[in-house]
């Protein structure tokens, strides 16, 4: 094998050289470009985050208005429940002041059913004399067999604005998932304000609950002719 001349040699180192030197210098160019990418990503990330715990100006105002709309509706809802309801029955008009503010969500279903119809047609379906009235669809009625005997016990009443005779009520509005009863009370009941939530006064025609009272009744204090809800209509000033 014959020998390599120097000459030949200088210039293999040299080939060698240069092409090492390319290779640096595109490695470097292409880590530059890998760090230029990784900061715009950087920048992007950081100013969609800003967006999303900034909101614009747009945003605040639409959260605004969406608040004030919803707590507008919510005064209006309680300022326009009306102050009486008129039960008119086969027996005449019975006359009740409503308590809105203090029994806002009693009142405000009583008026619910009322305009959608519900009473029409009902009747005052169980009597108990100097005790309540009761009235509404019997199907929802359930059973209130402990009212029957306590009647008598009115007179250990302490006095109570909610335990006076002619106050409307109704039961509590967790035990009433379809029906709506309804109870006038025609004597002082002072355990009654556990069973029911009281949301009206009879403030004309307390001759007429009196005179529902008086009808003849069957055993189970149903009345024997029927005595009808005709329909319930309502007012604003008292």
């Amino acid at each position: 094998m014959g020998r390599i001349k120097p000459q030949t040699l200088l210039q293999q180192s040299k080939k060698k050289k240069g092409s090492t030197r390319i290779s640096v210098s595109t490695i470097v160019a292409c880590n530059l470009i890998i760090i230029l990418l990784m900061l715009s990503l950087v920048a992007i990330y950081r100013h969609r985050a800003k967006q999303t715990t900034n909101p614009s100006t747009s945003q605040l105002l639409s959260g605004a208005n969406n608040f004030a709309e919803t707590e507008t509706l919510e005064r209006m809802e309680r300022i326009s429940l009306p102050q009486q309801a008129i039960l008119n029955t086969t027996k005449g008009l019975i006359t009740v002041q409503l308590f809105s503010k203090s029994s806002a969500s009693a009142v405000t279903k009583f008026v619910e059913r009322s305009h959608h119809g519900y009473f029409n047609g009902l009747s005052f379906h169980r009597v108990i004399k100097h005790f309540v009235i009761q009235g509404g669809d019997p199907k929802f009625a359930g059973t209130r067999e402990d009212w029957t005997v306590g009647g008598q016990l009115h007179s250990q009443l302490e006095f109570s604005p909610k335990h006076e005779a002619f106050m409307l009520g109704t039961a509590k509005l967790e035990d009433q998932v379809d029906g709506f009863e309804i109870y006038i009370t025609t004597a002082p009941i002072p355990d009654l304000t556990d069973k029911m939530t009281v949301f009206g006064r009879v403030i004309k025609g307390e001759d007429i609950v009196q005179e529902i009272e008086e009808v003849d009744t069957d055993e189970h204090f149903r009345p024997k002719s029927p005595i009808i809800i005709n329909d319930v209509s309502f007012k604003d000033e008292l």
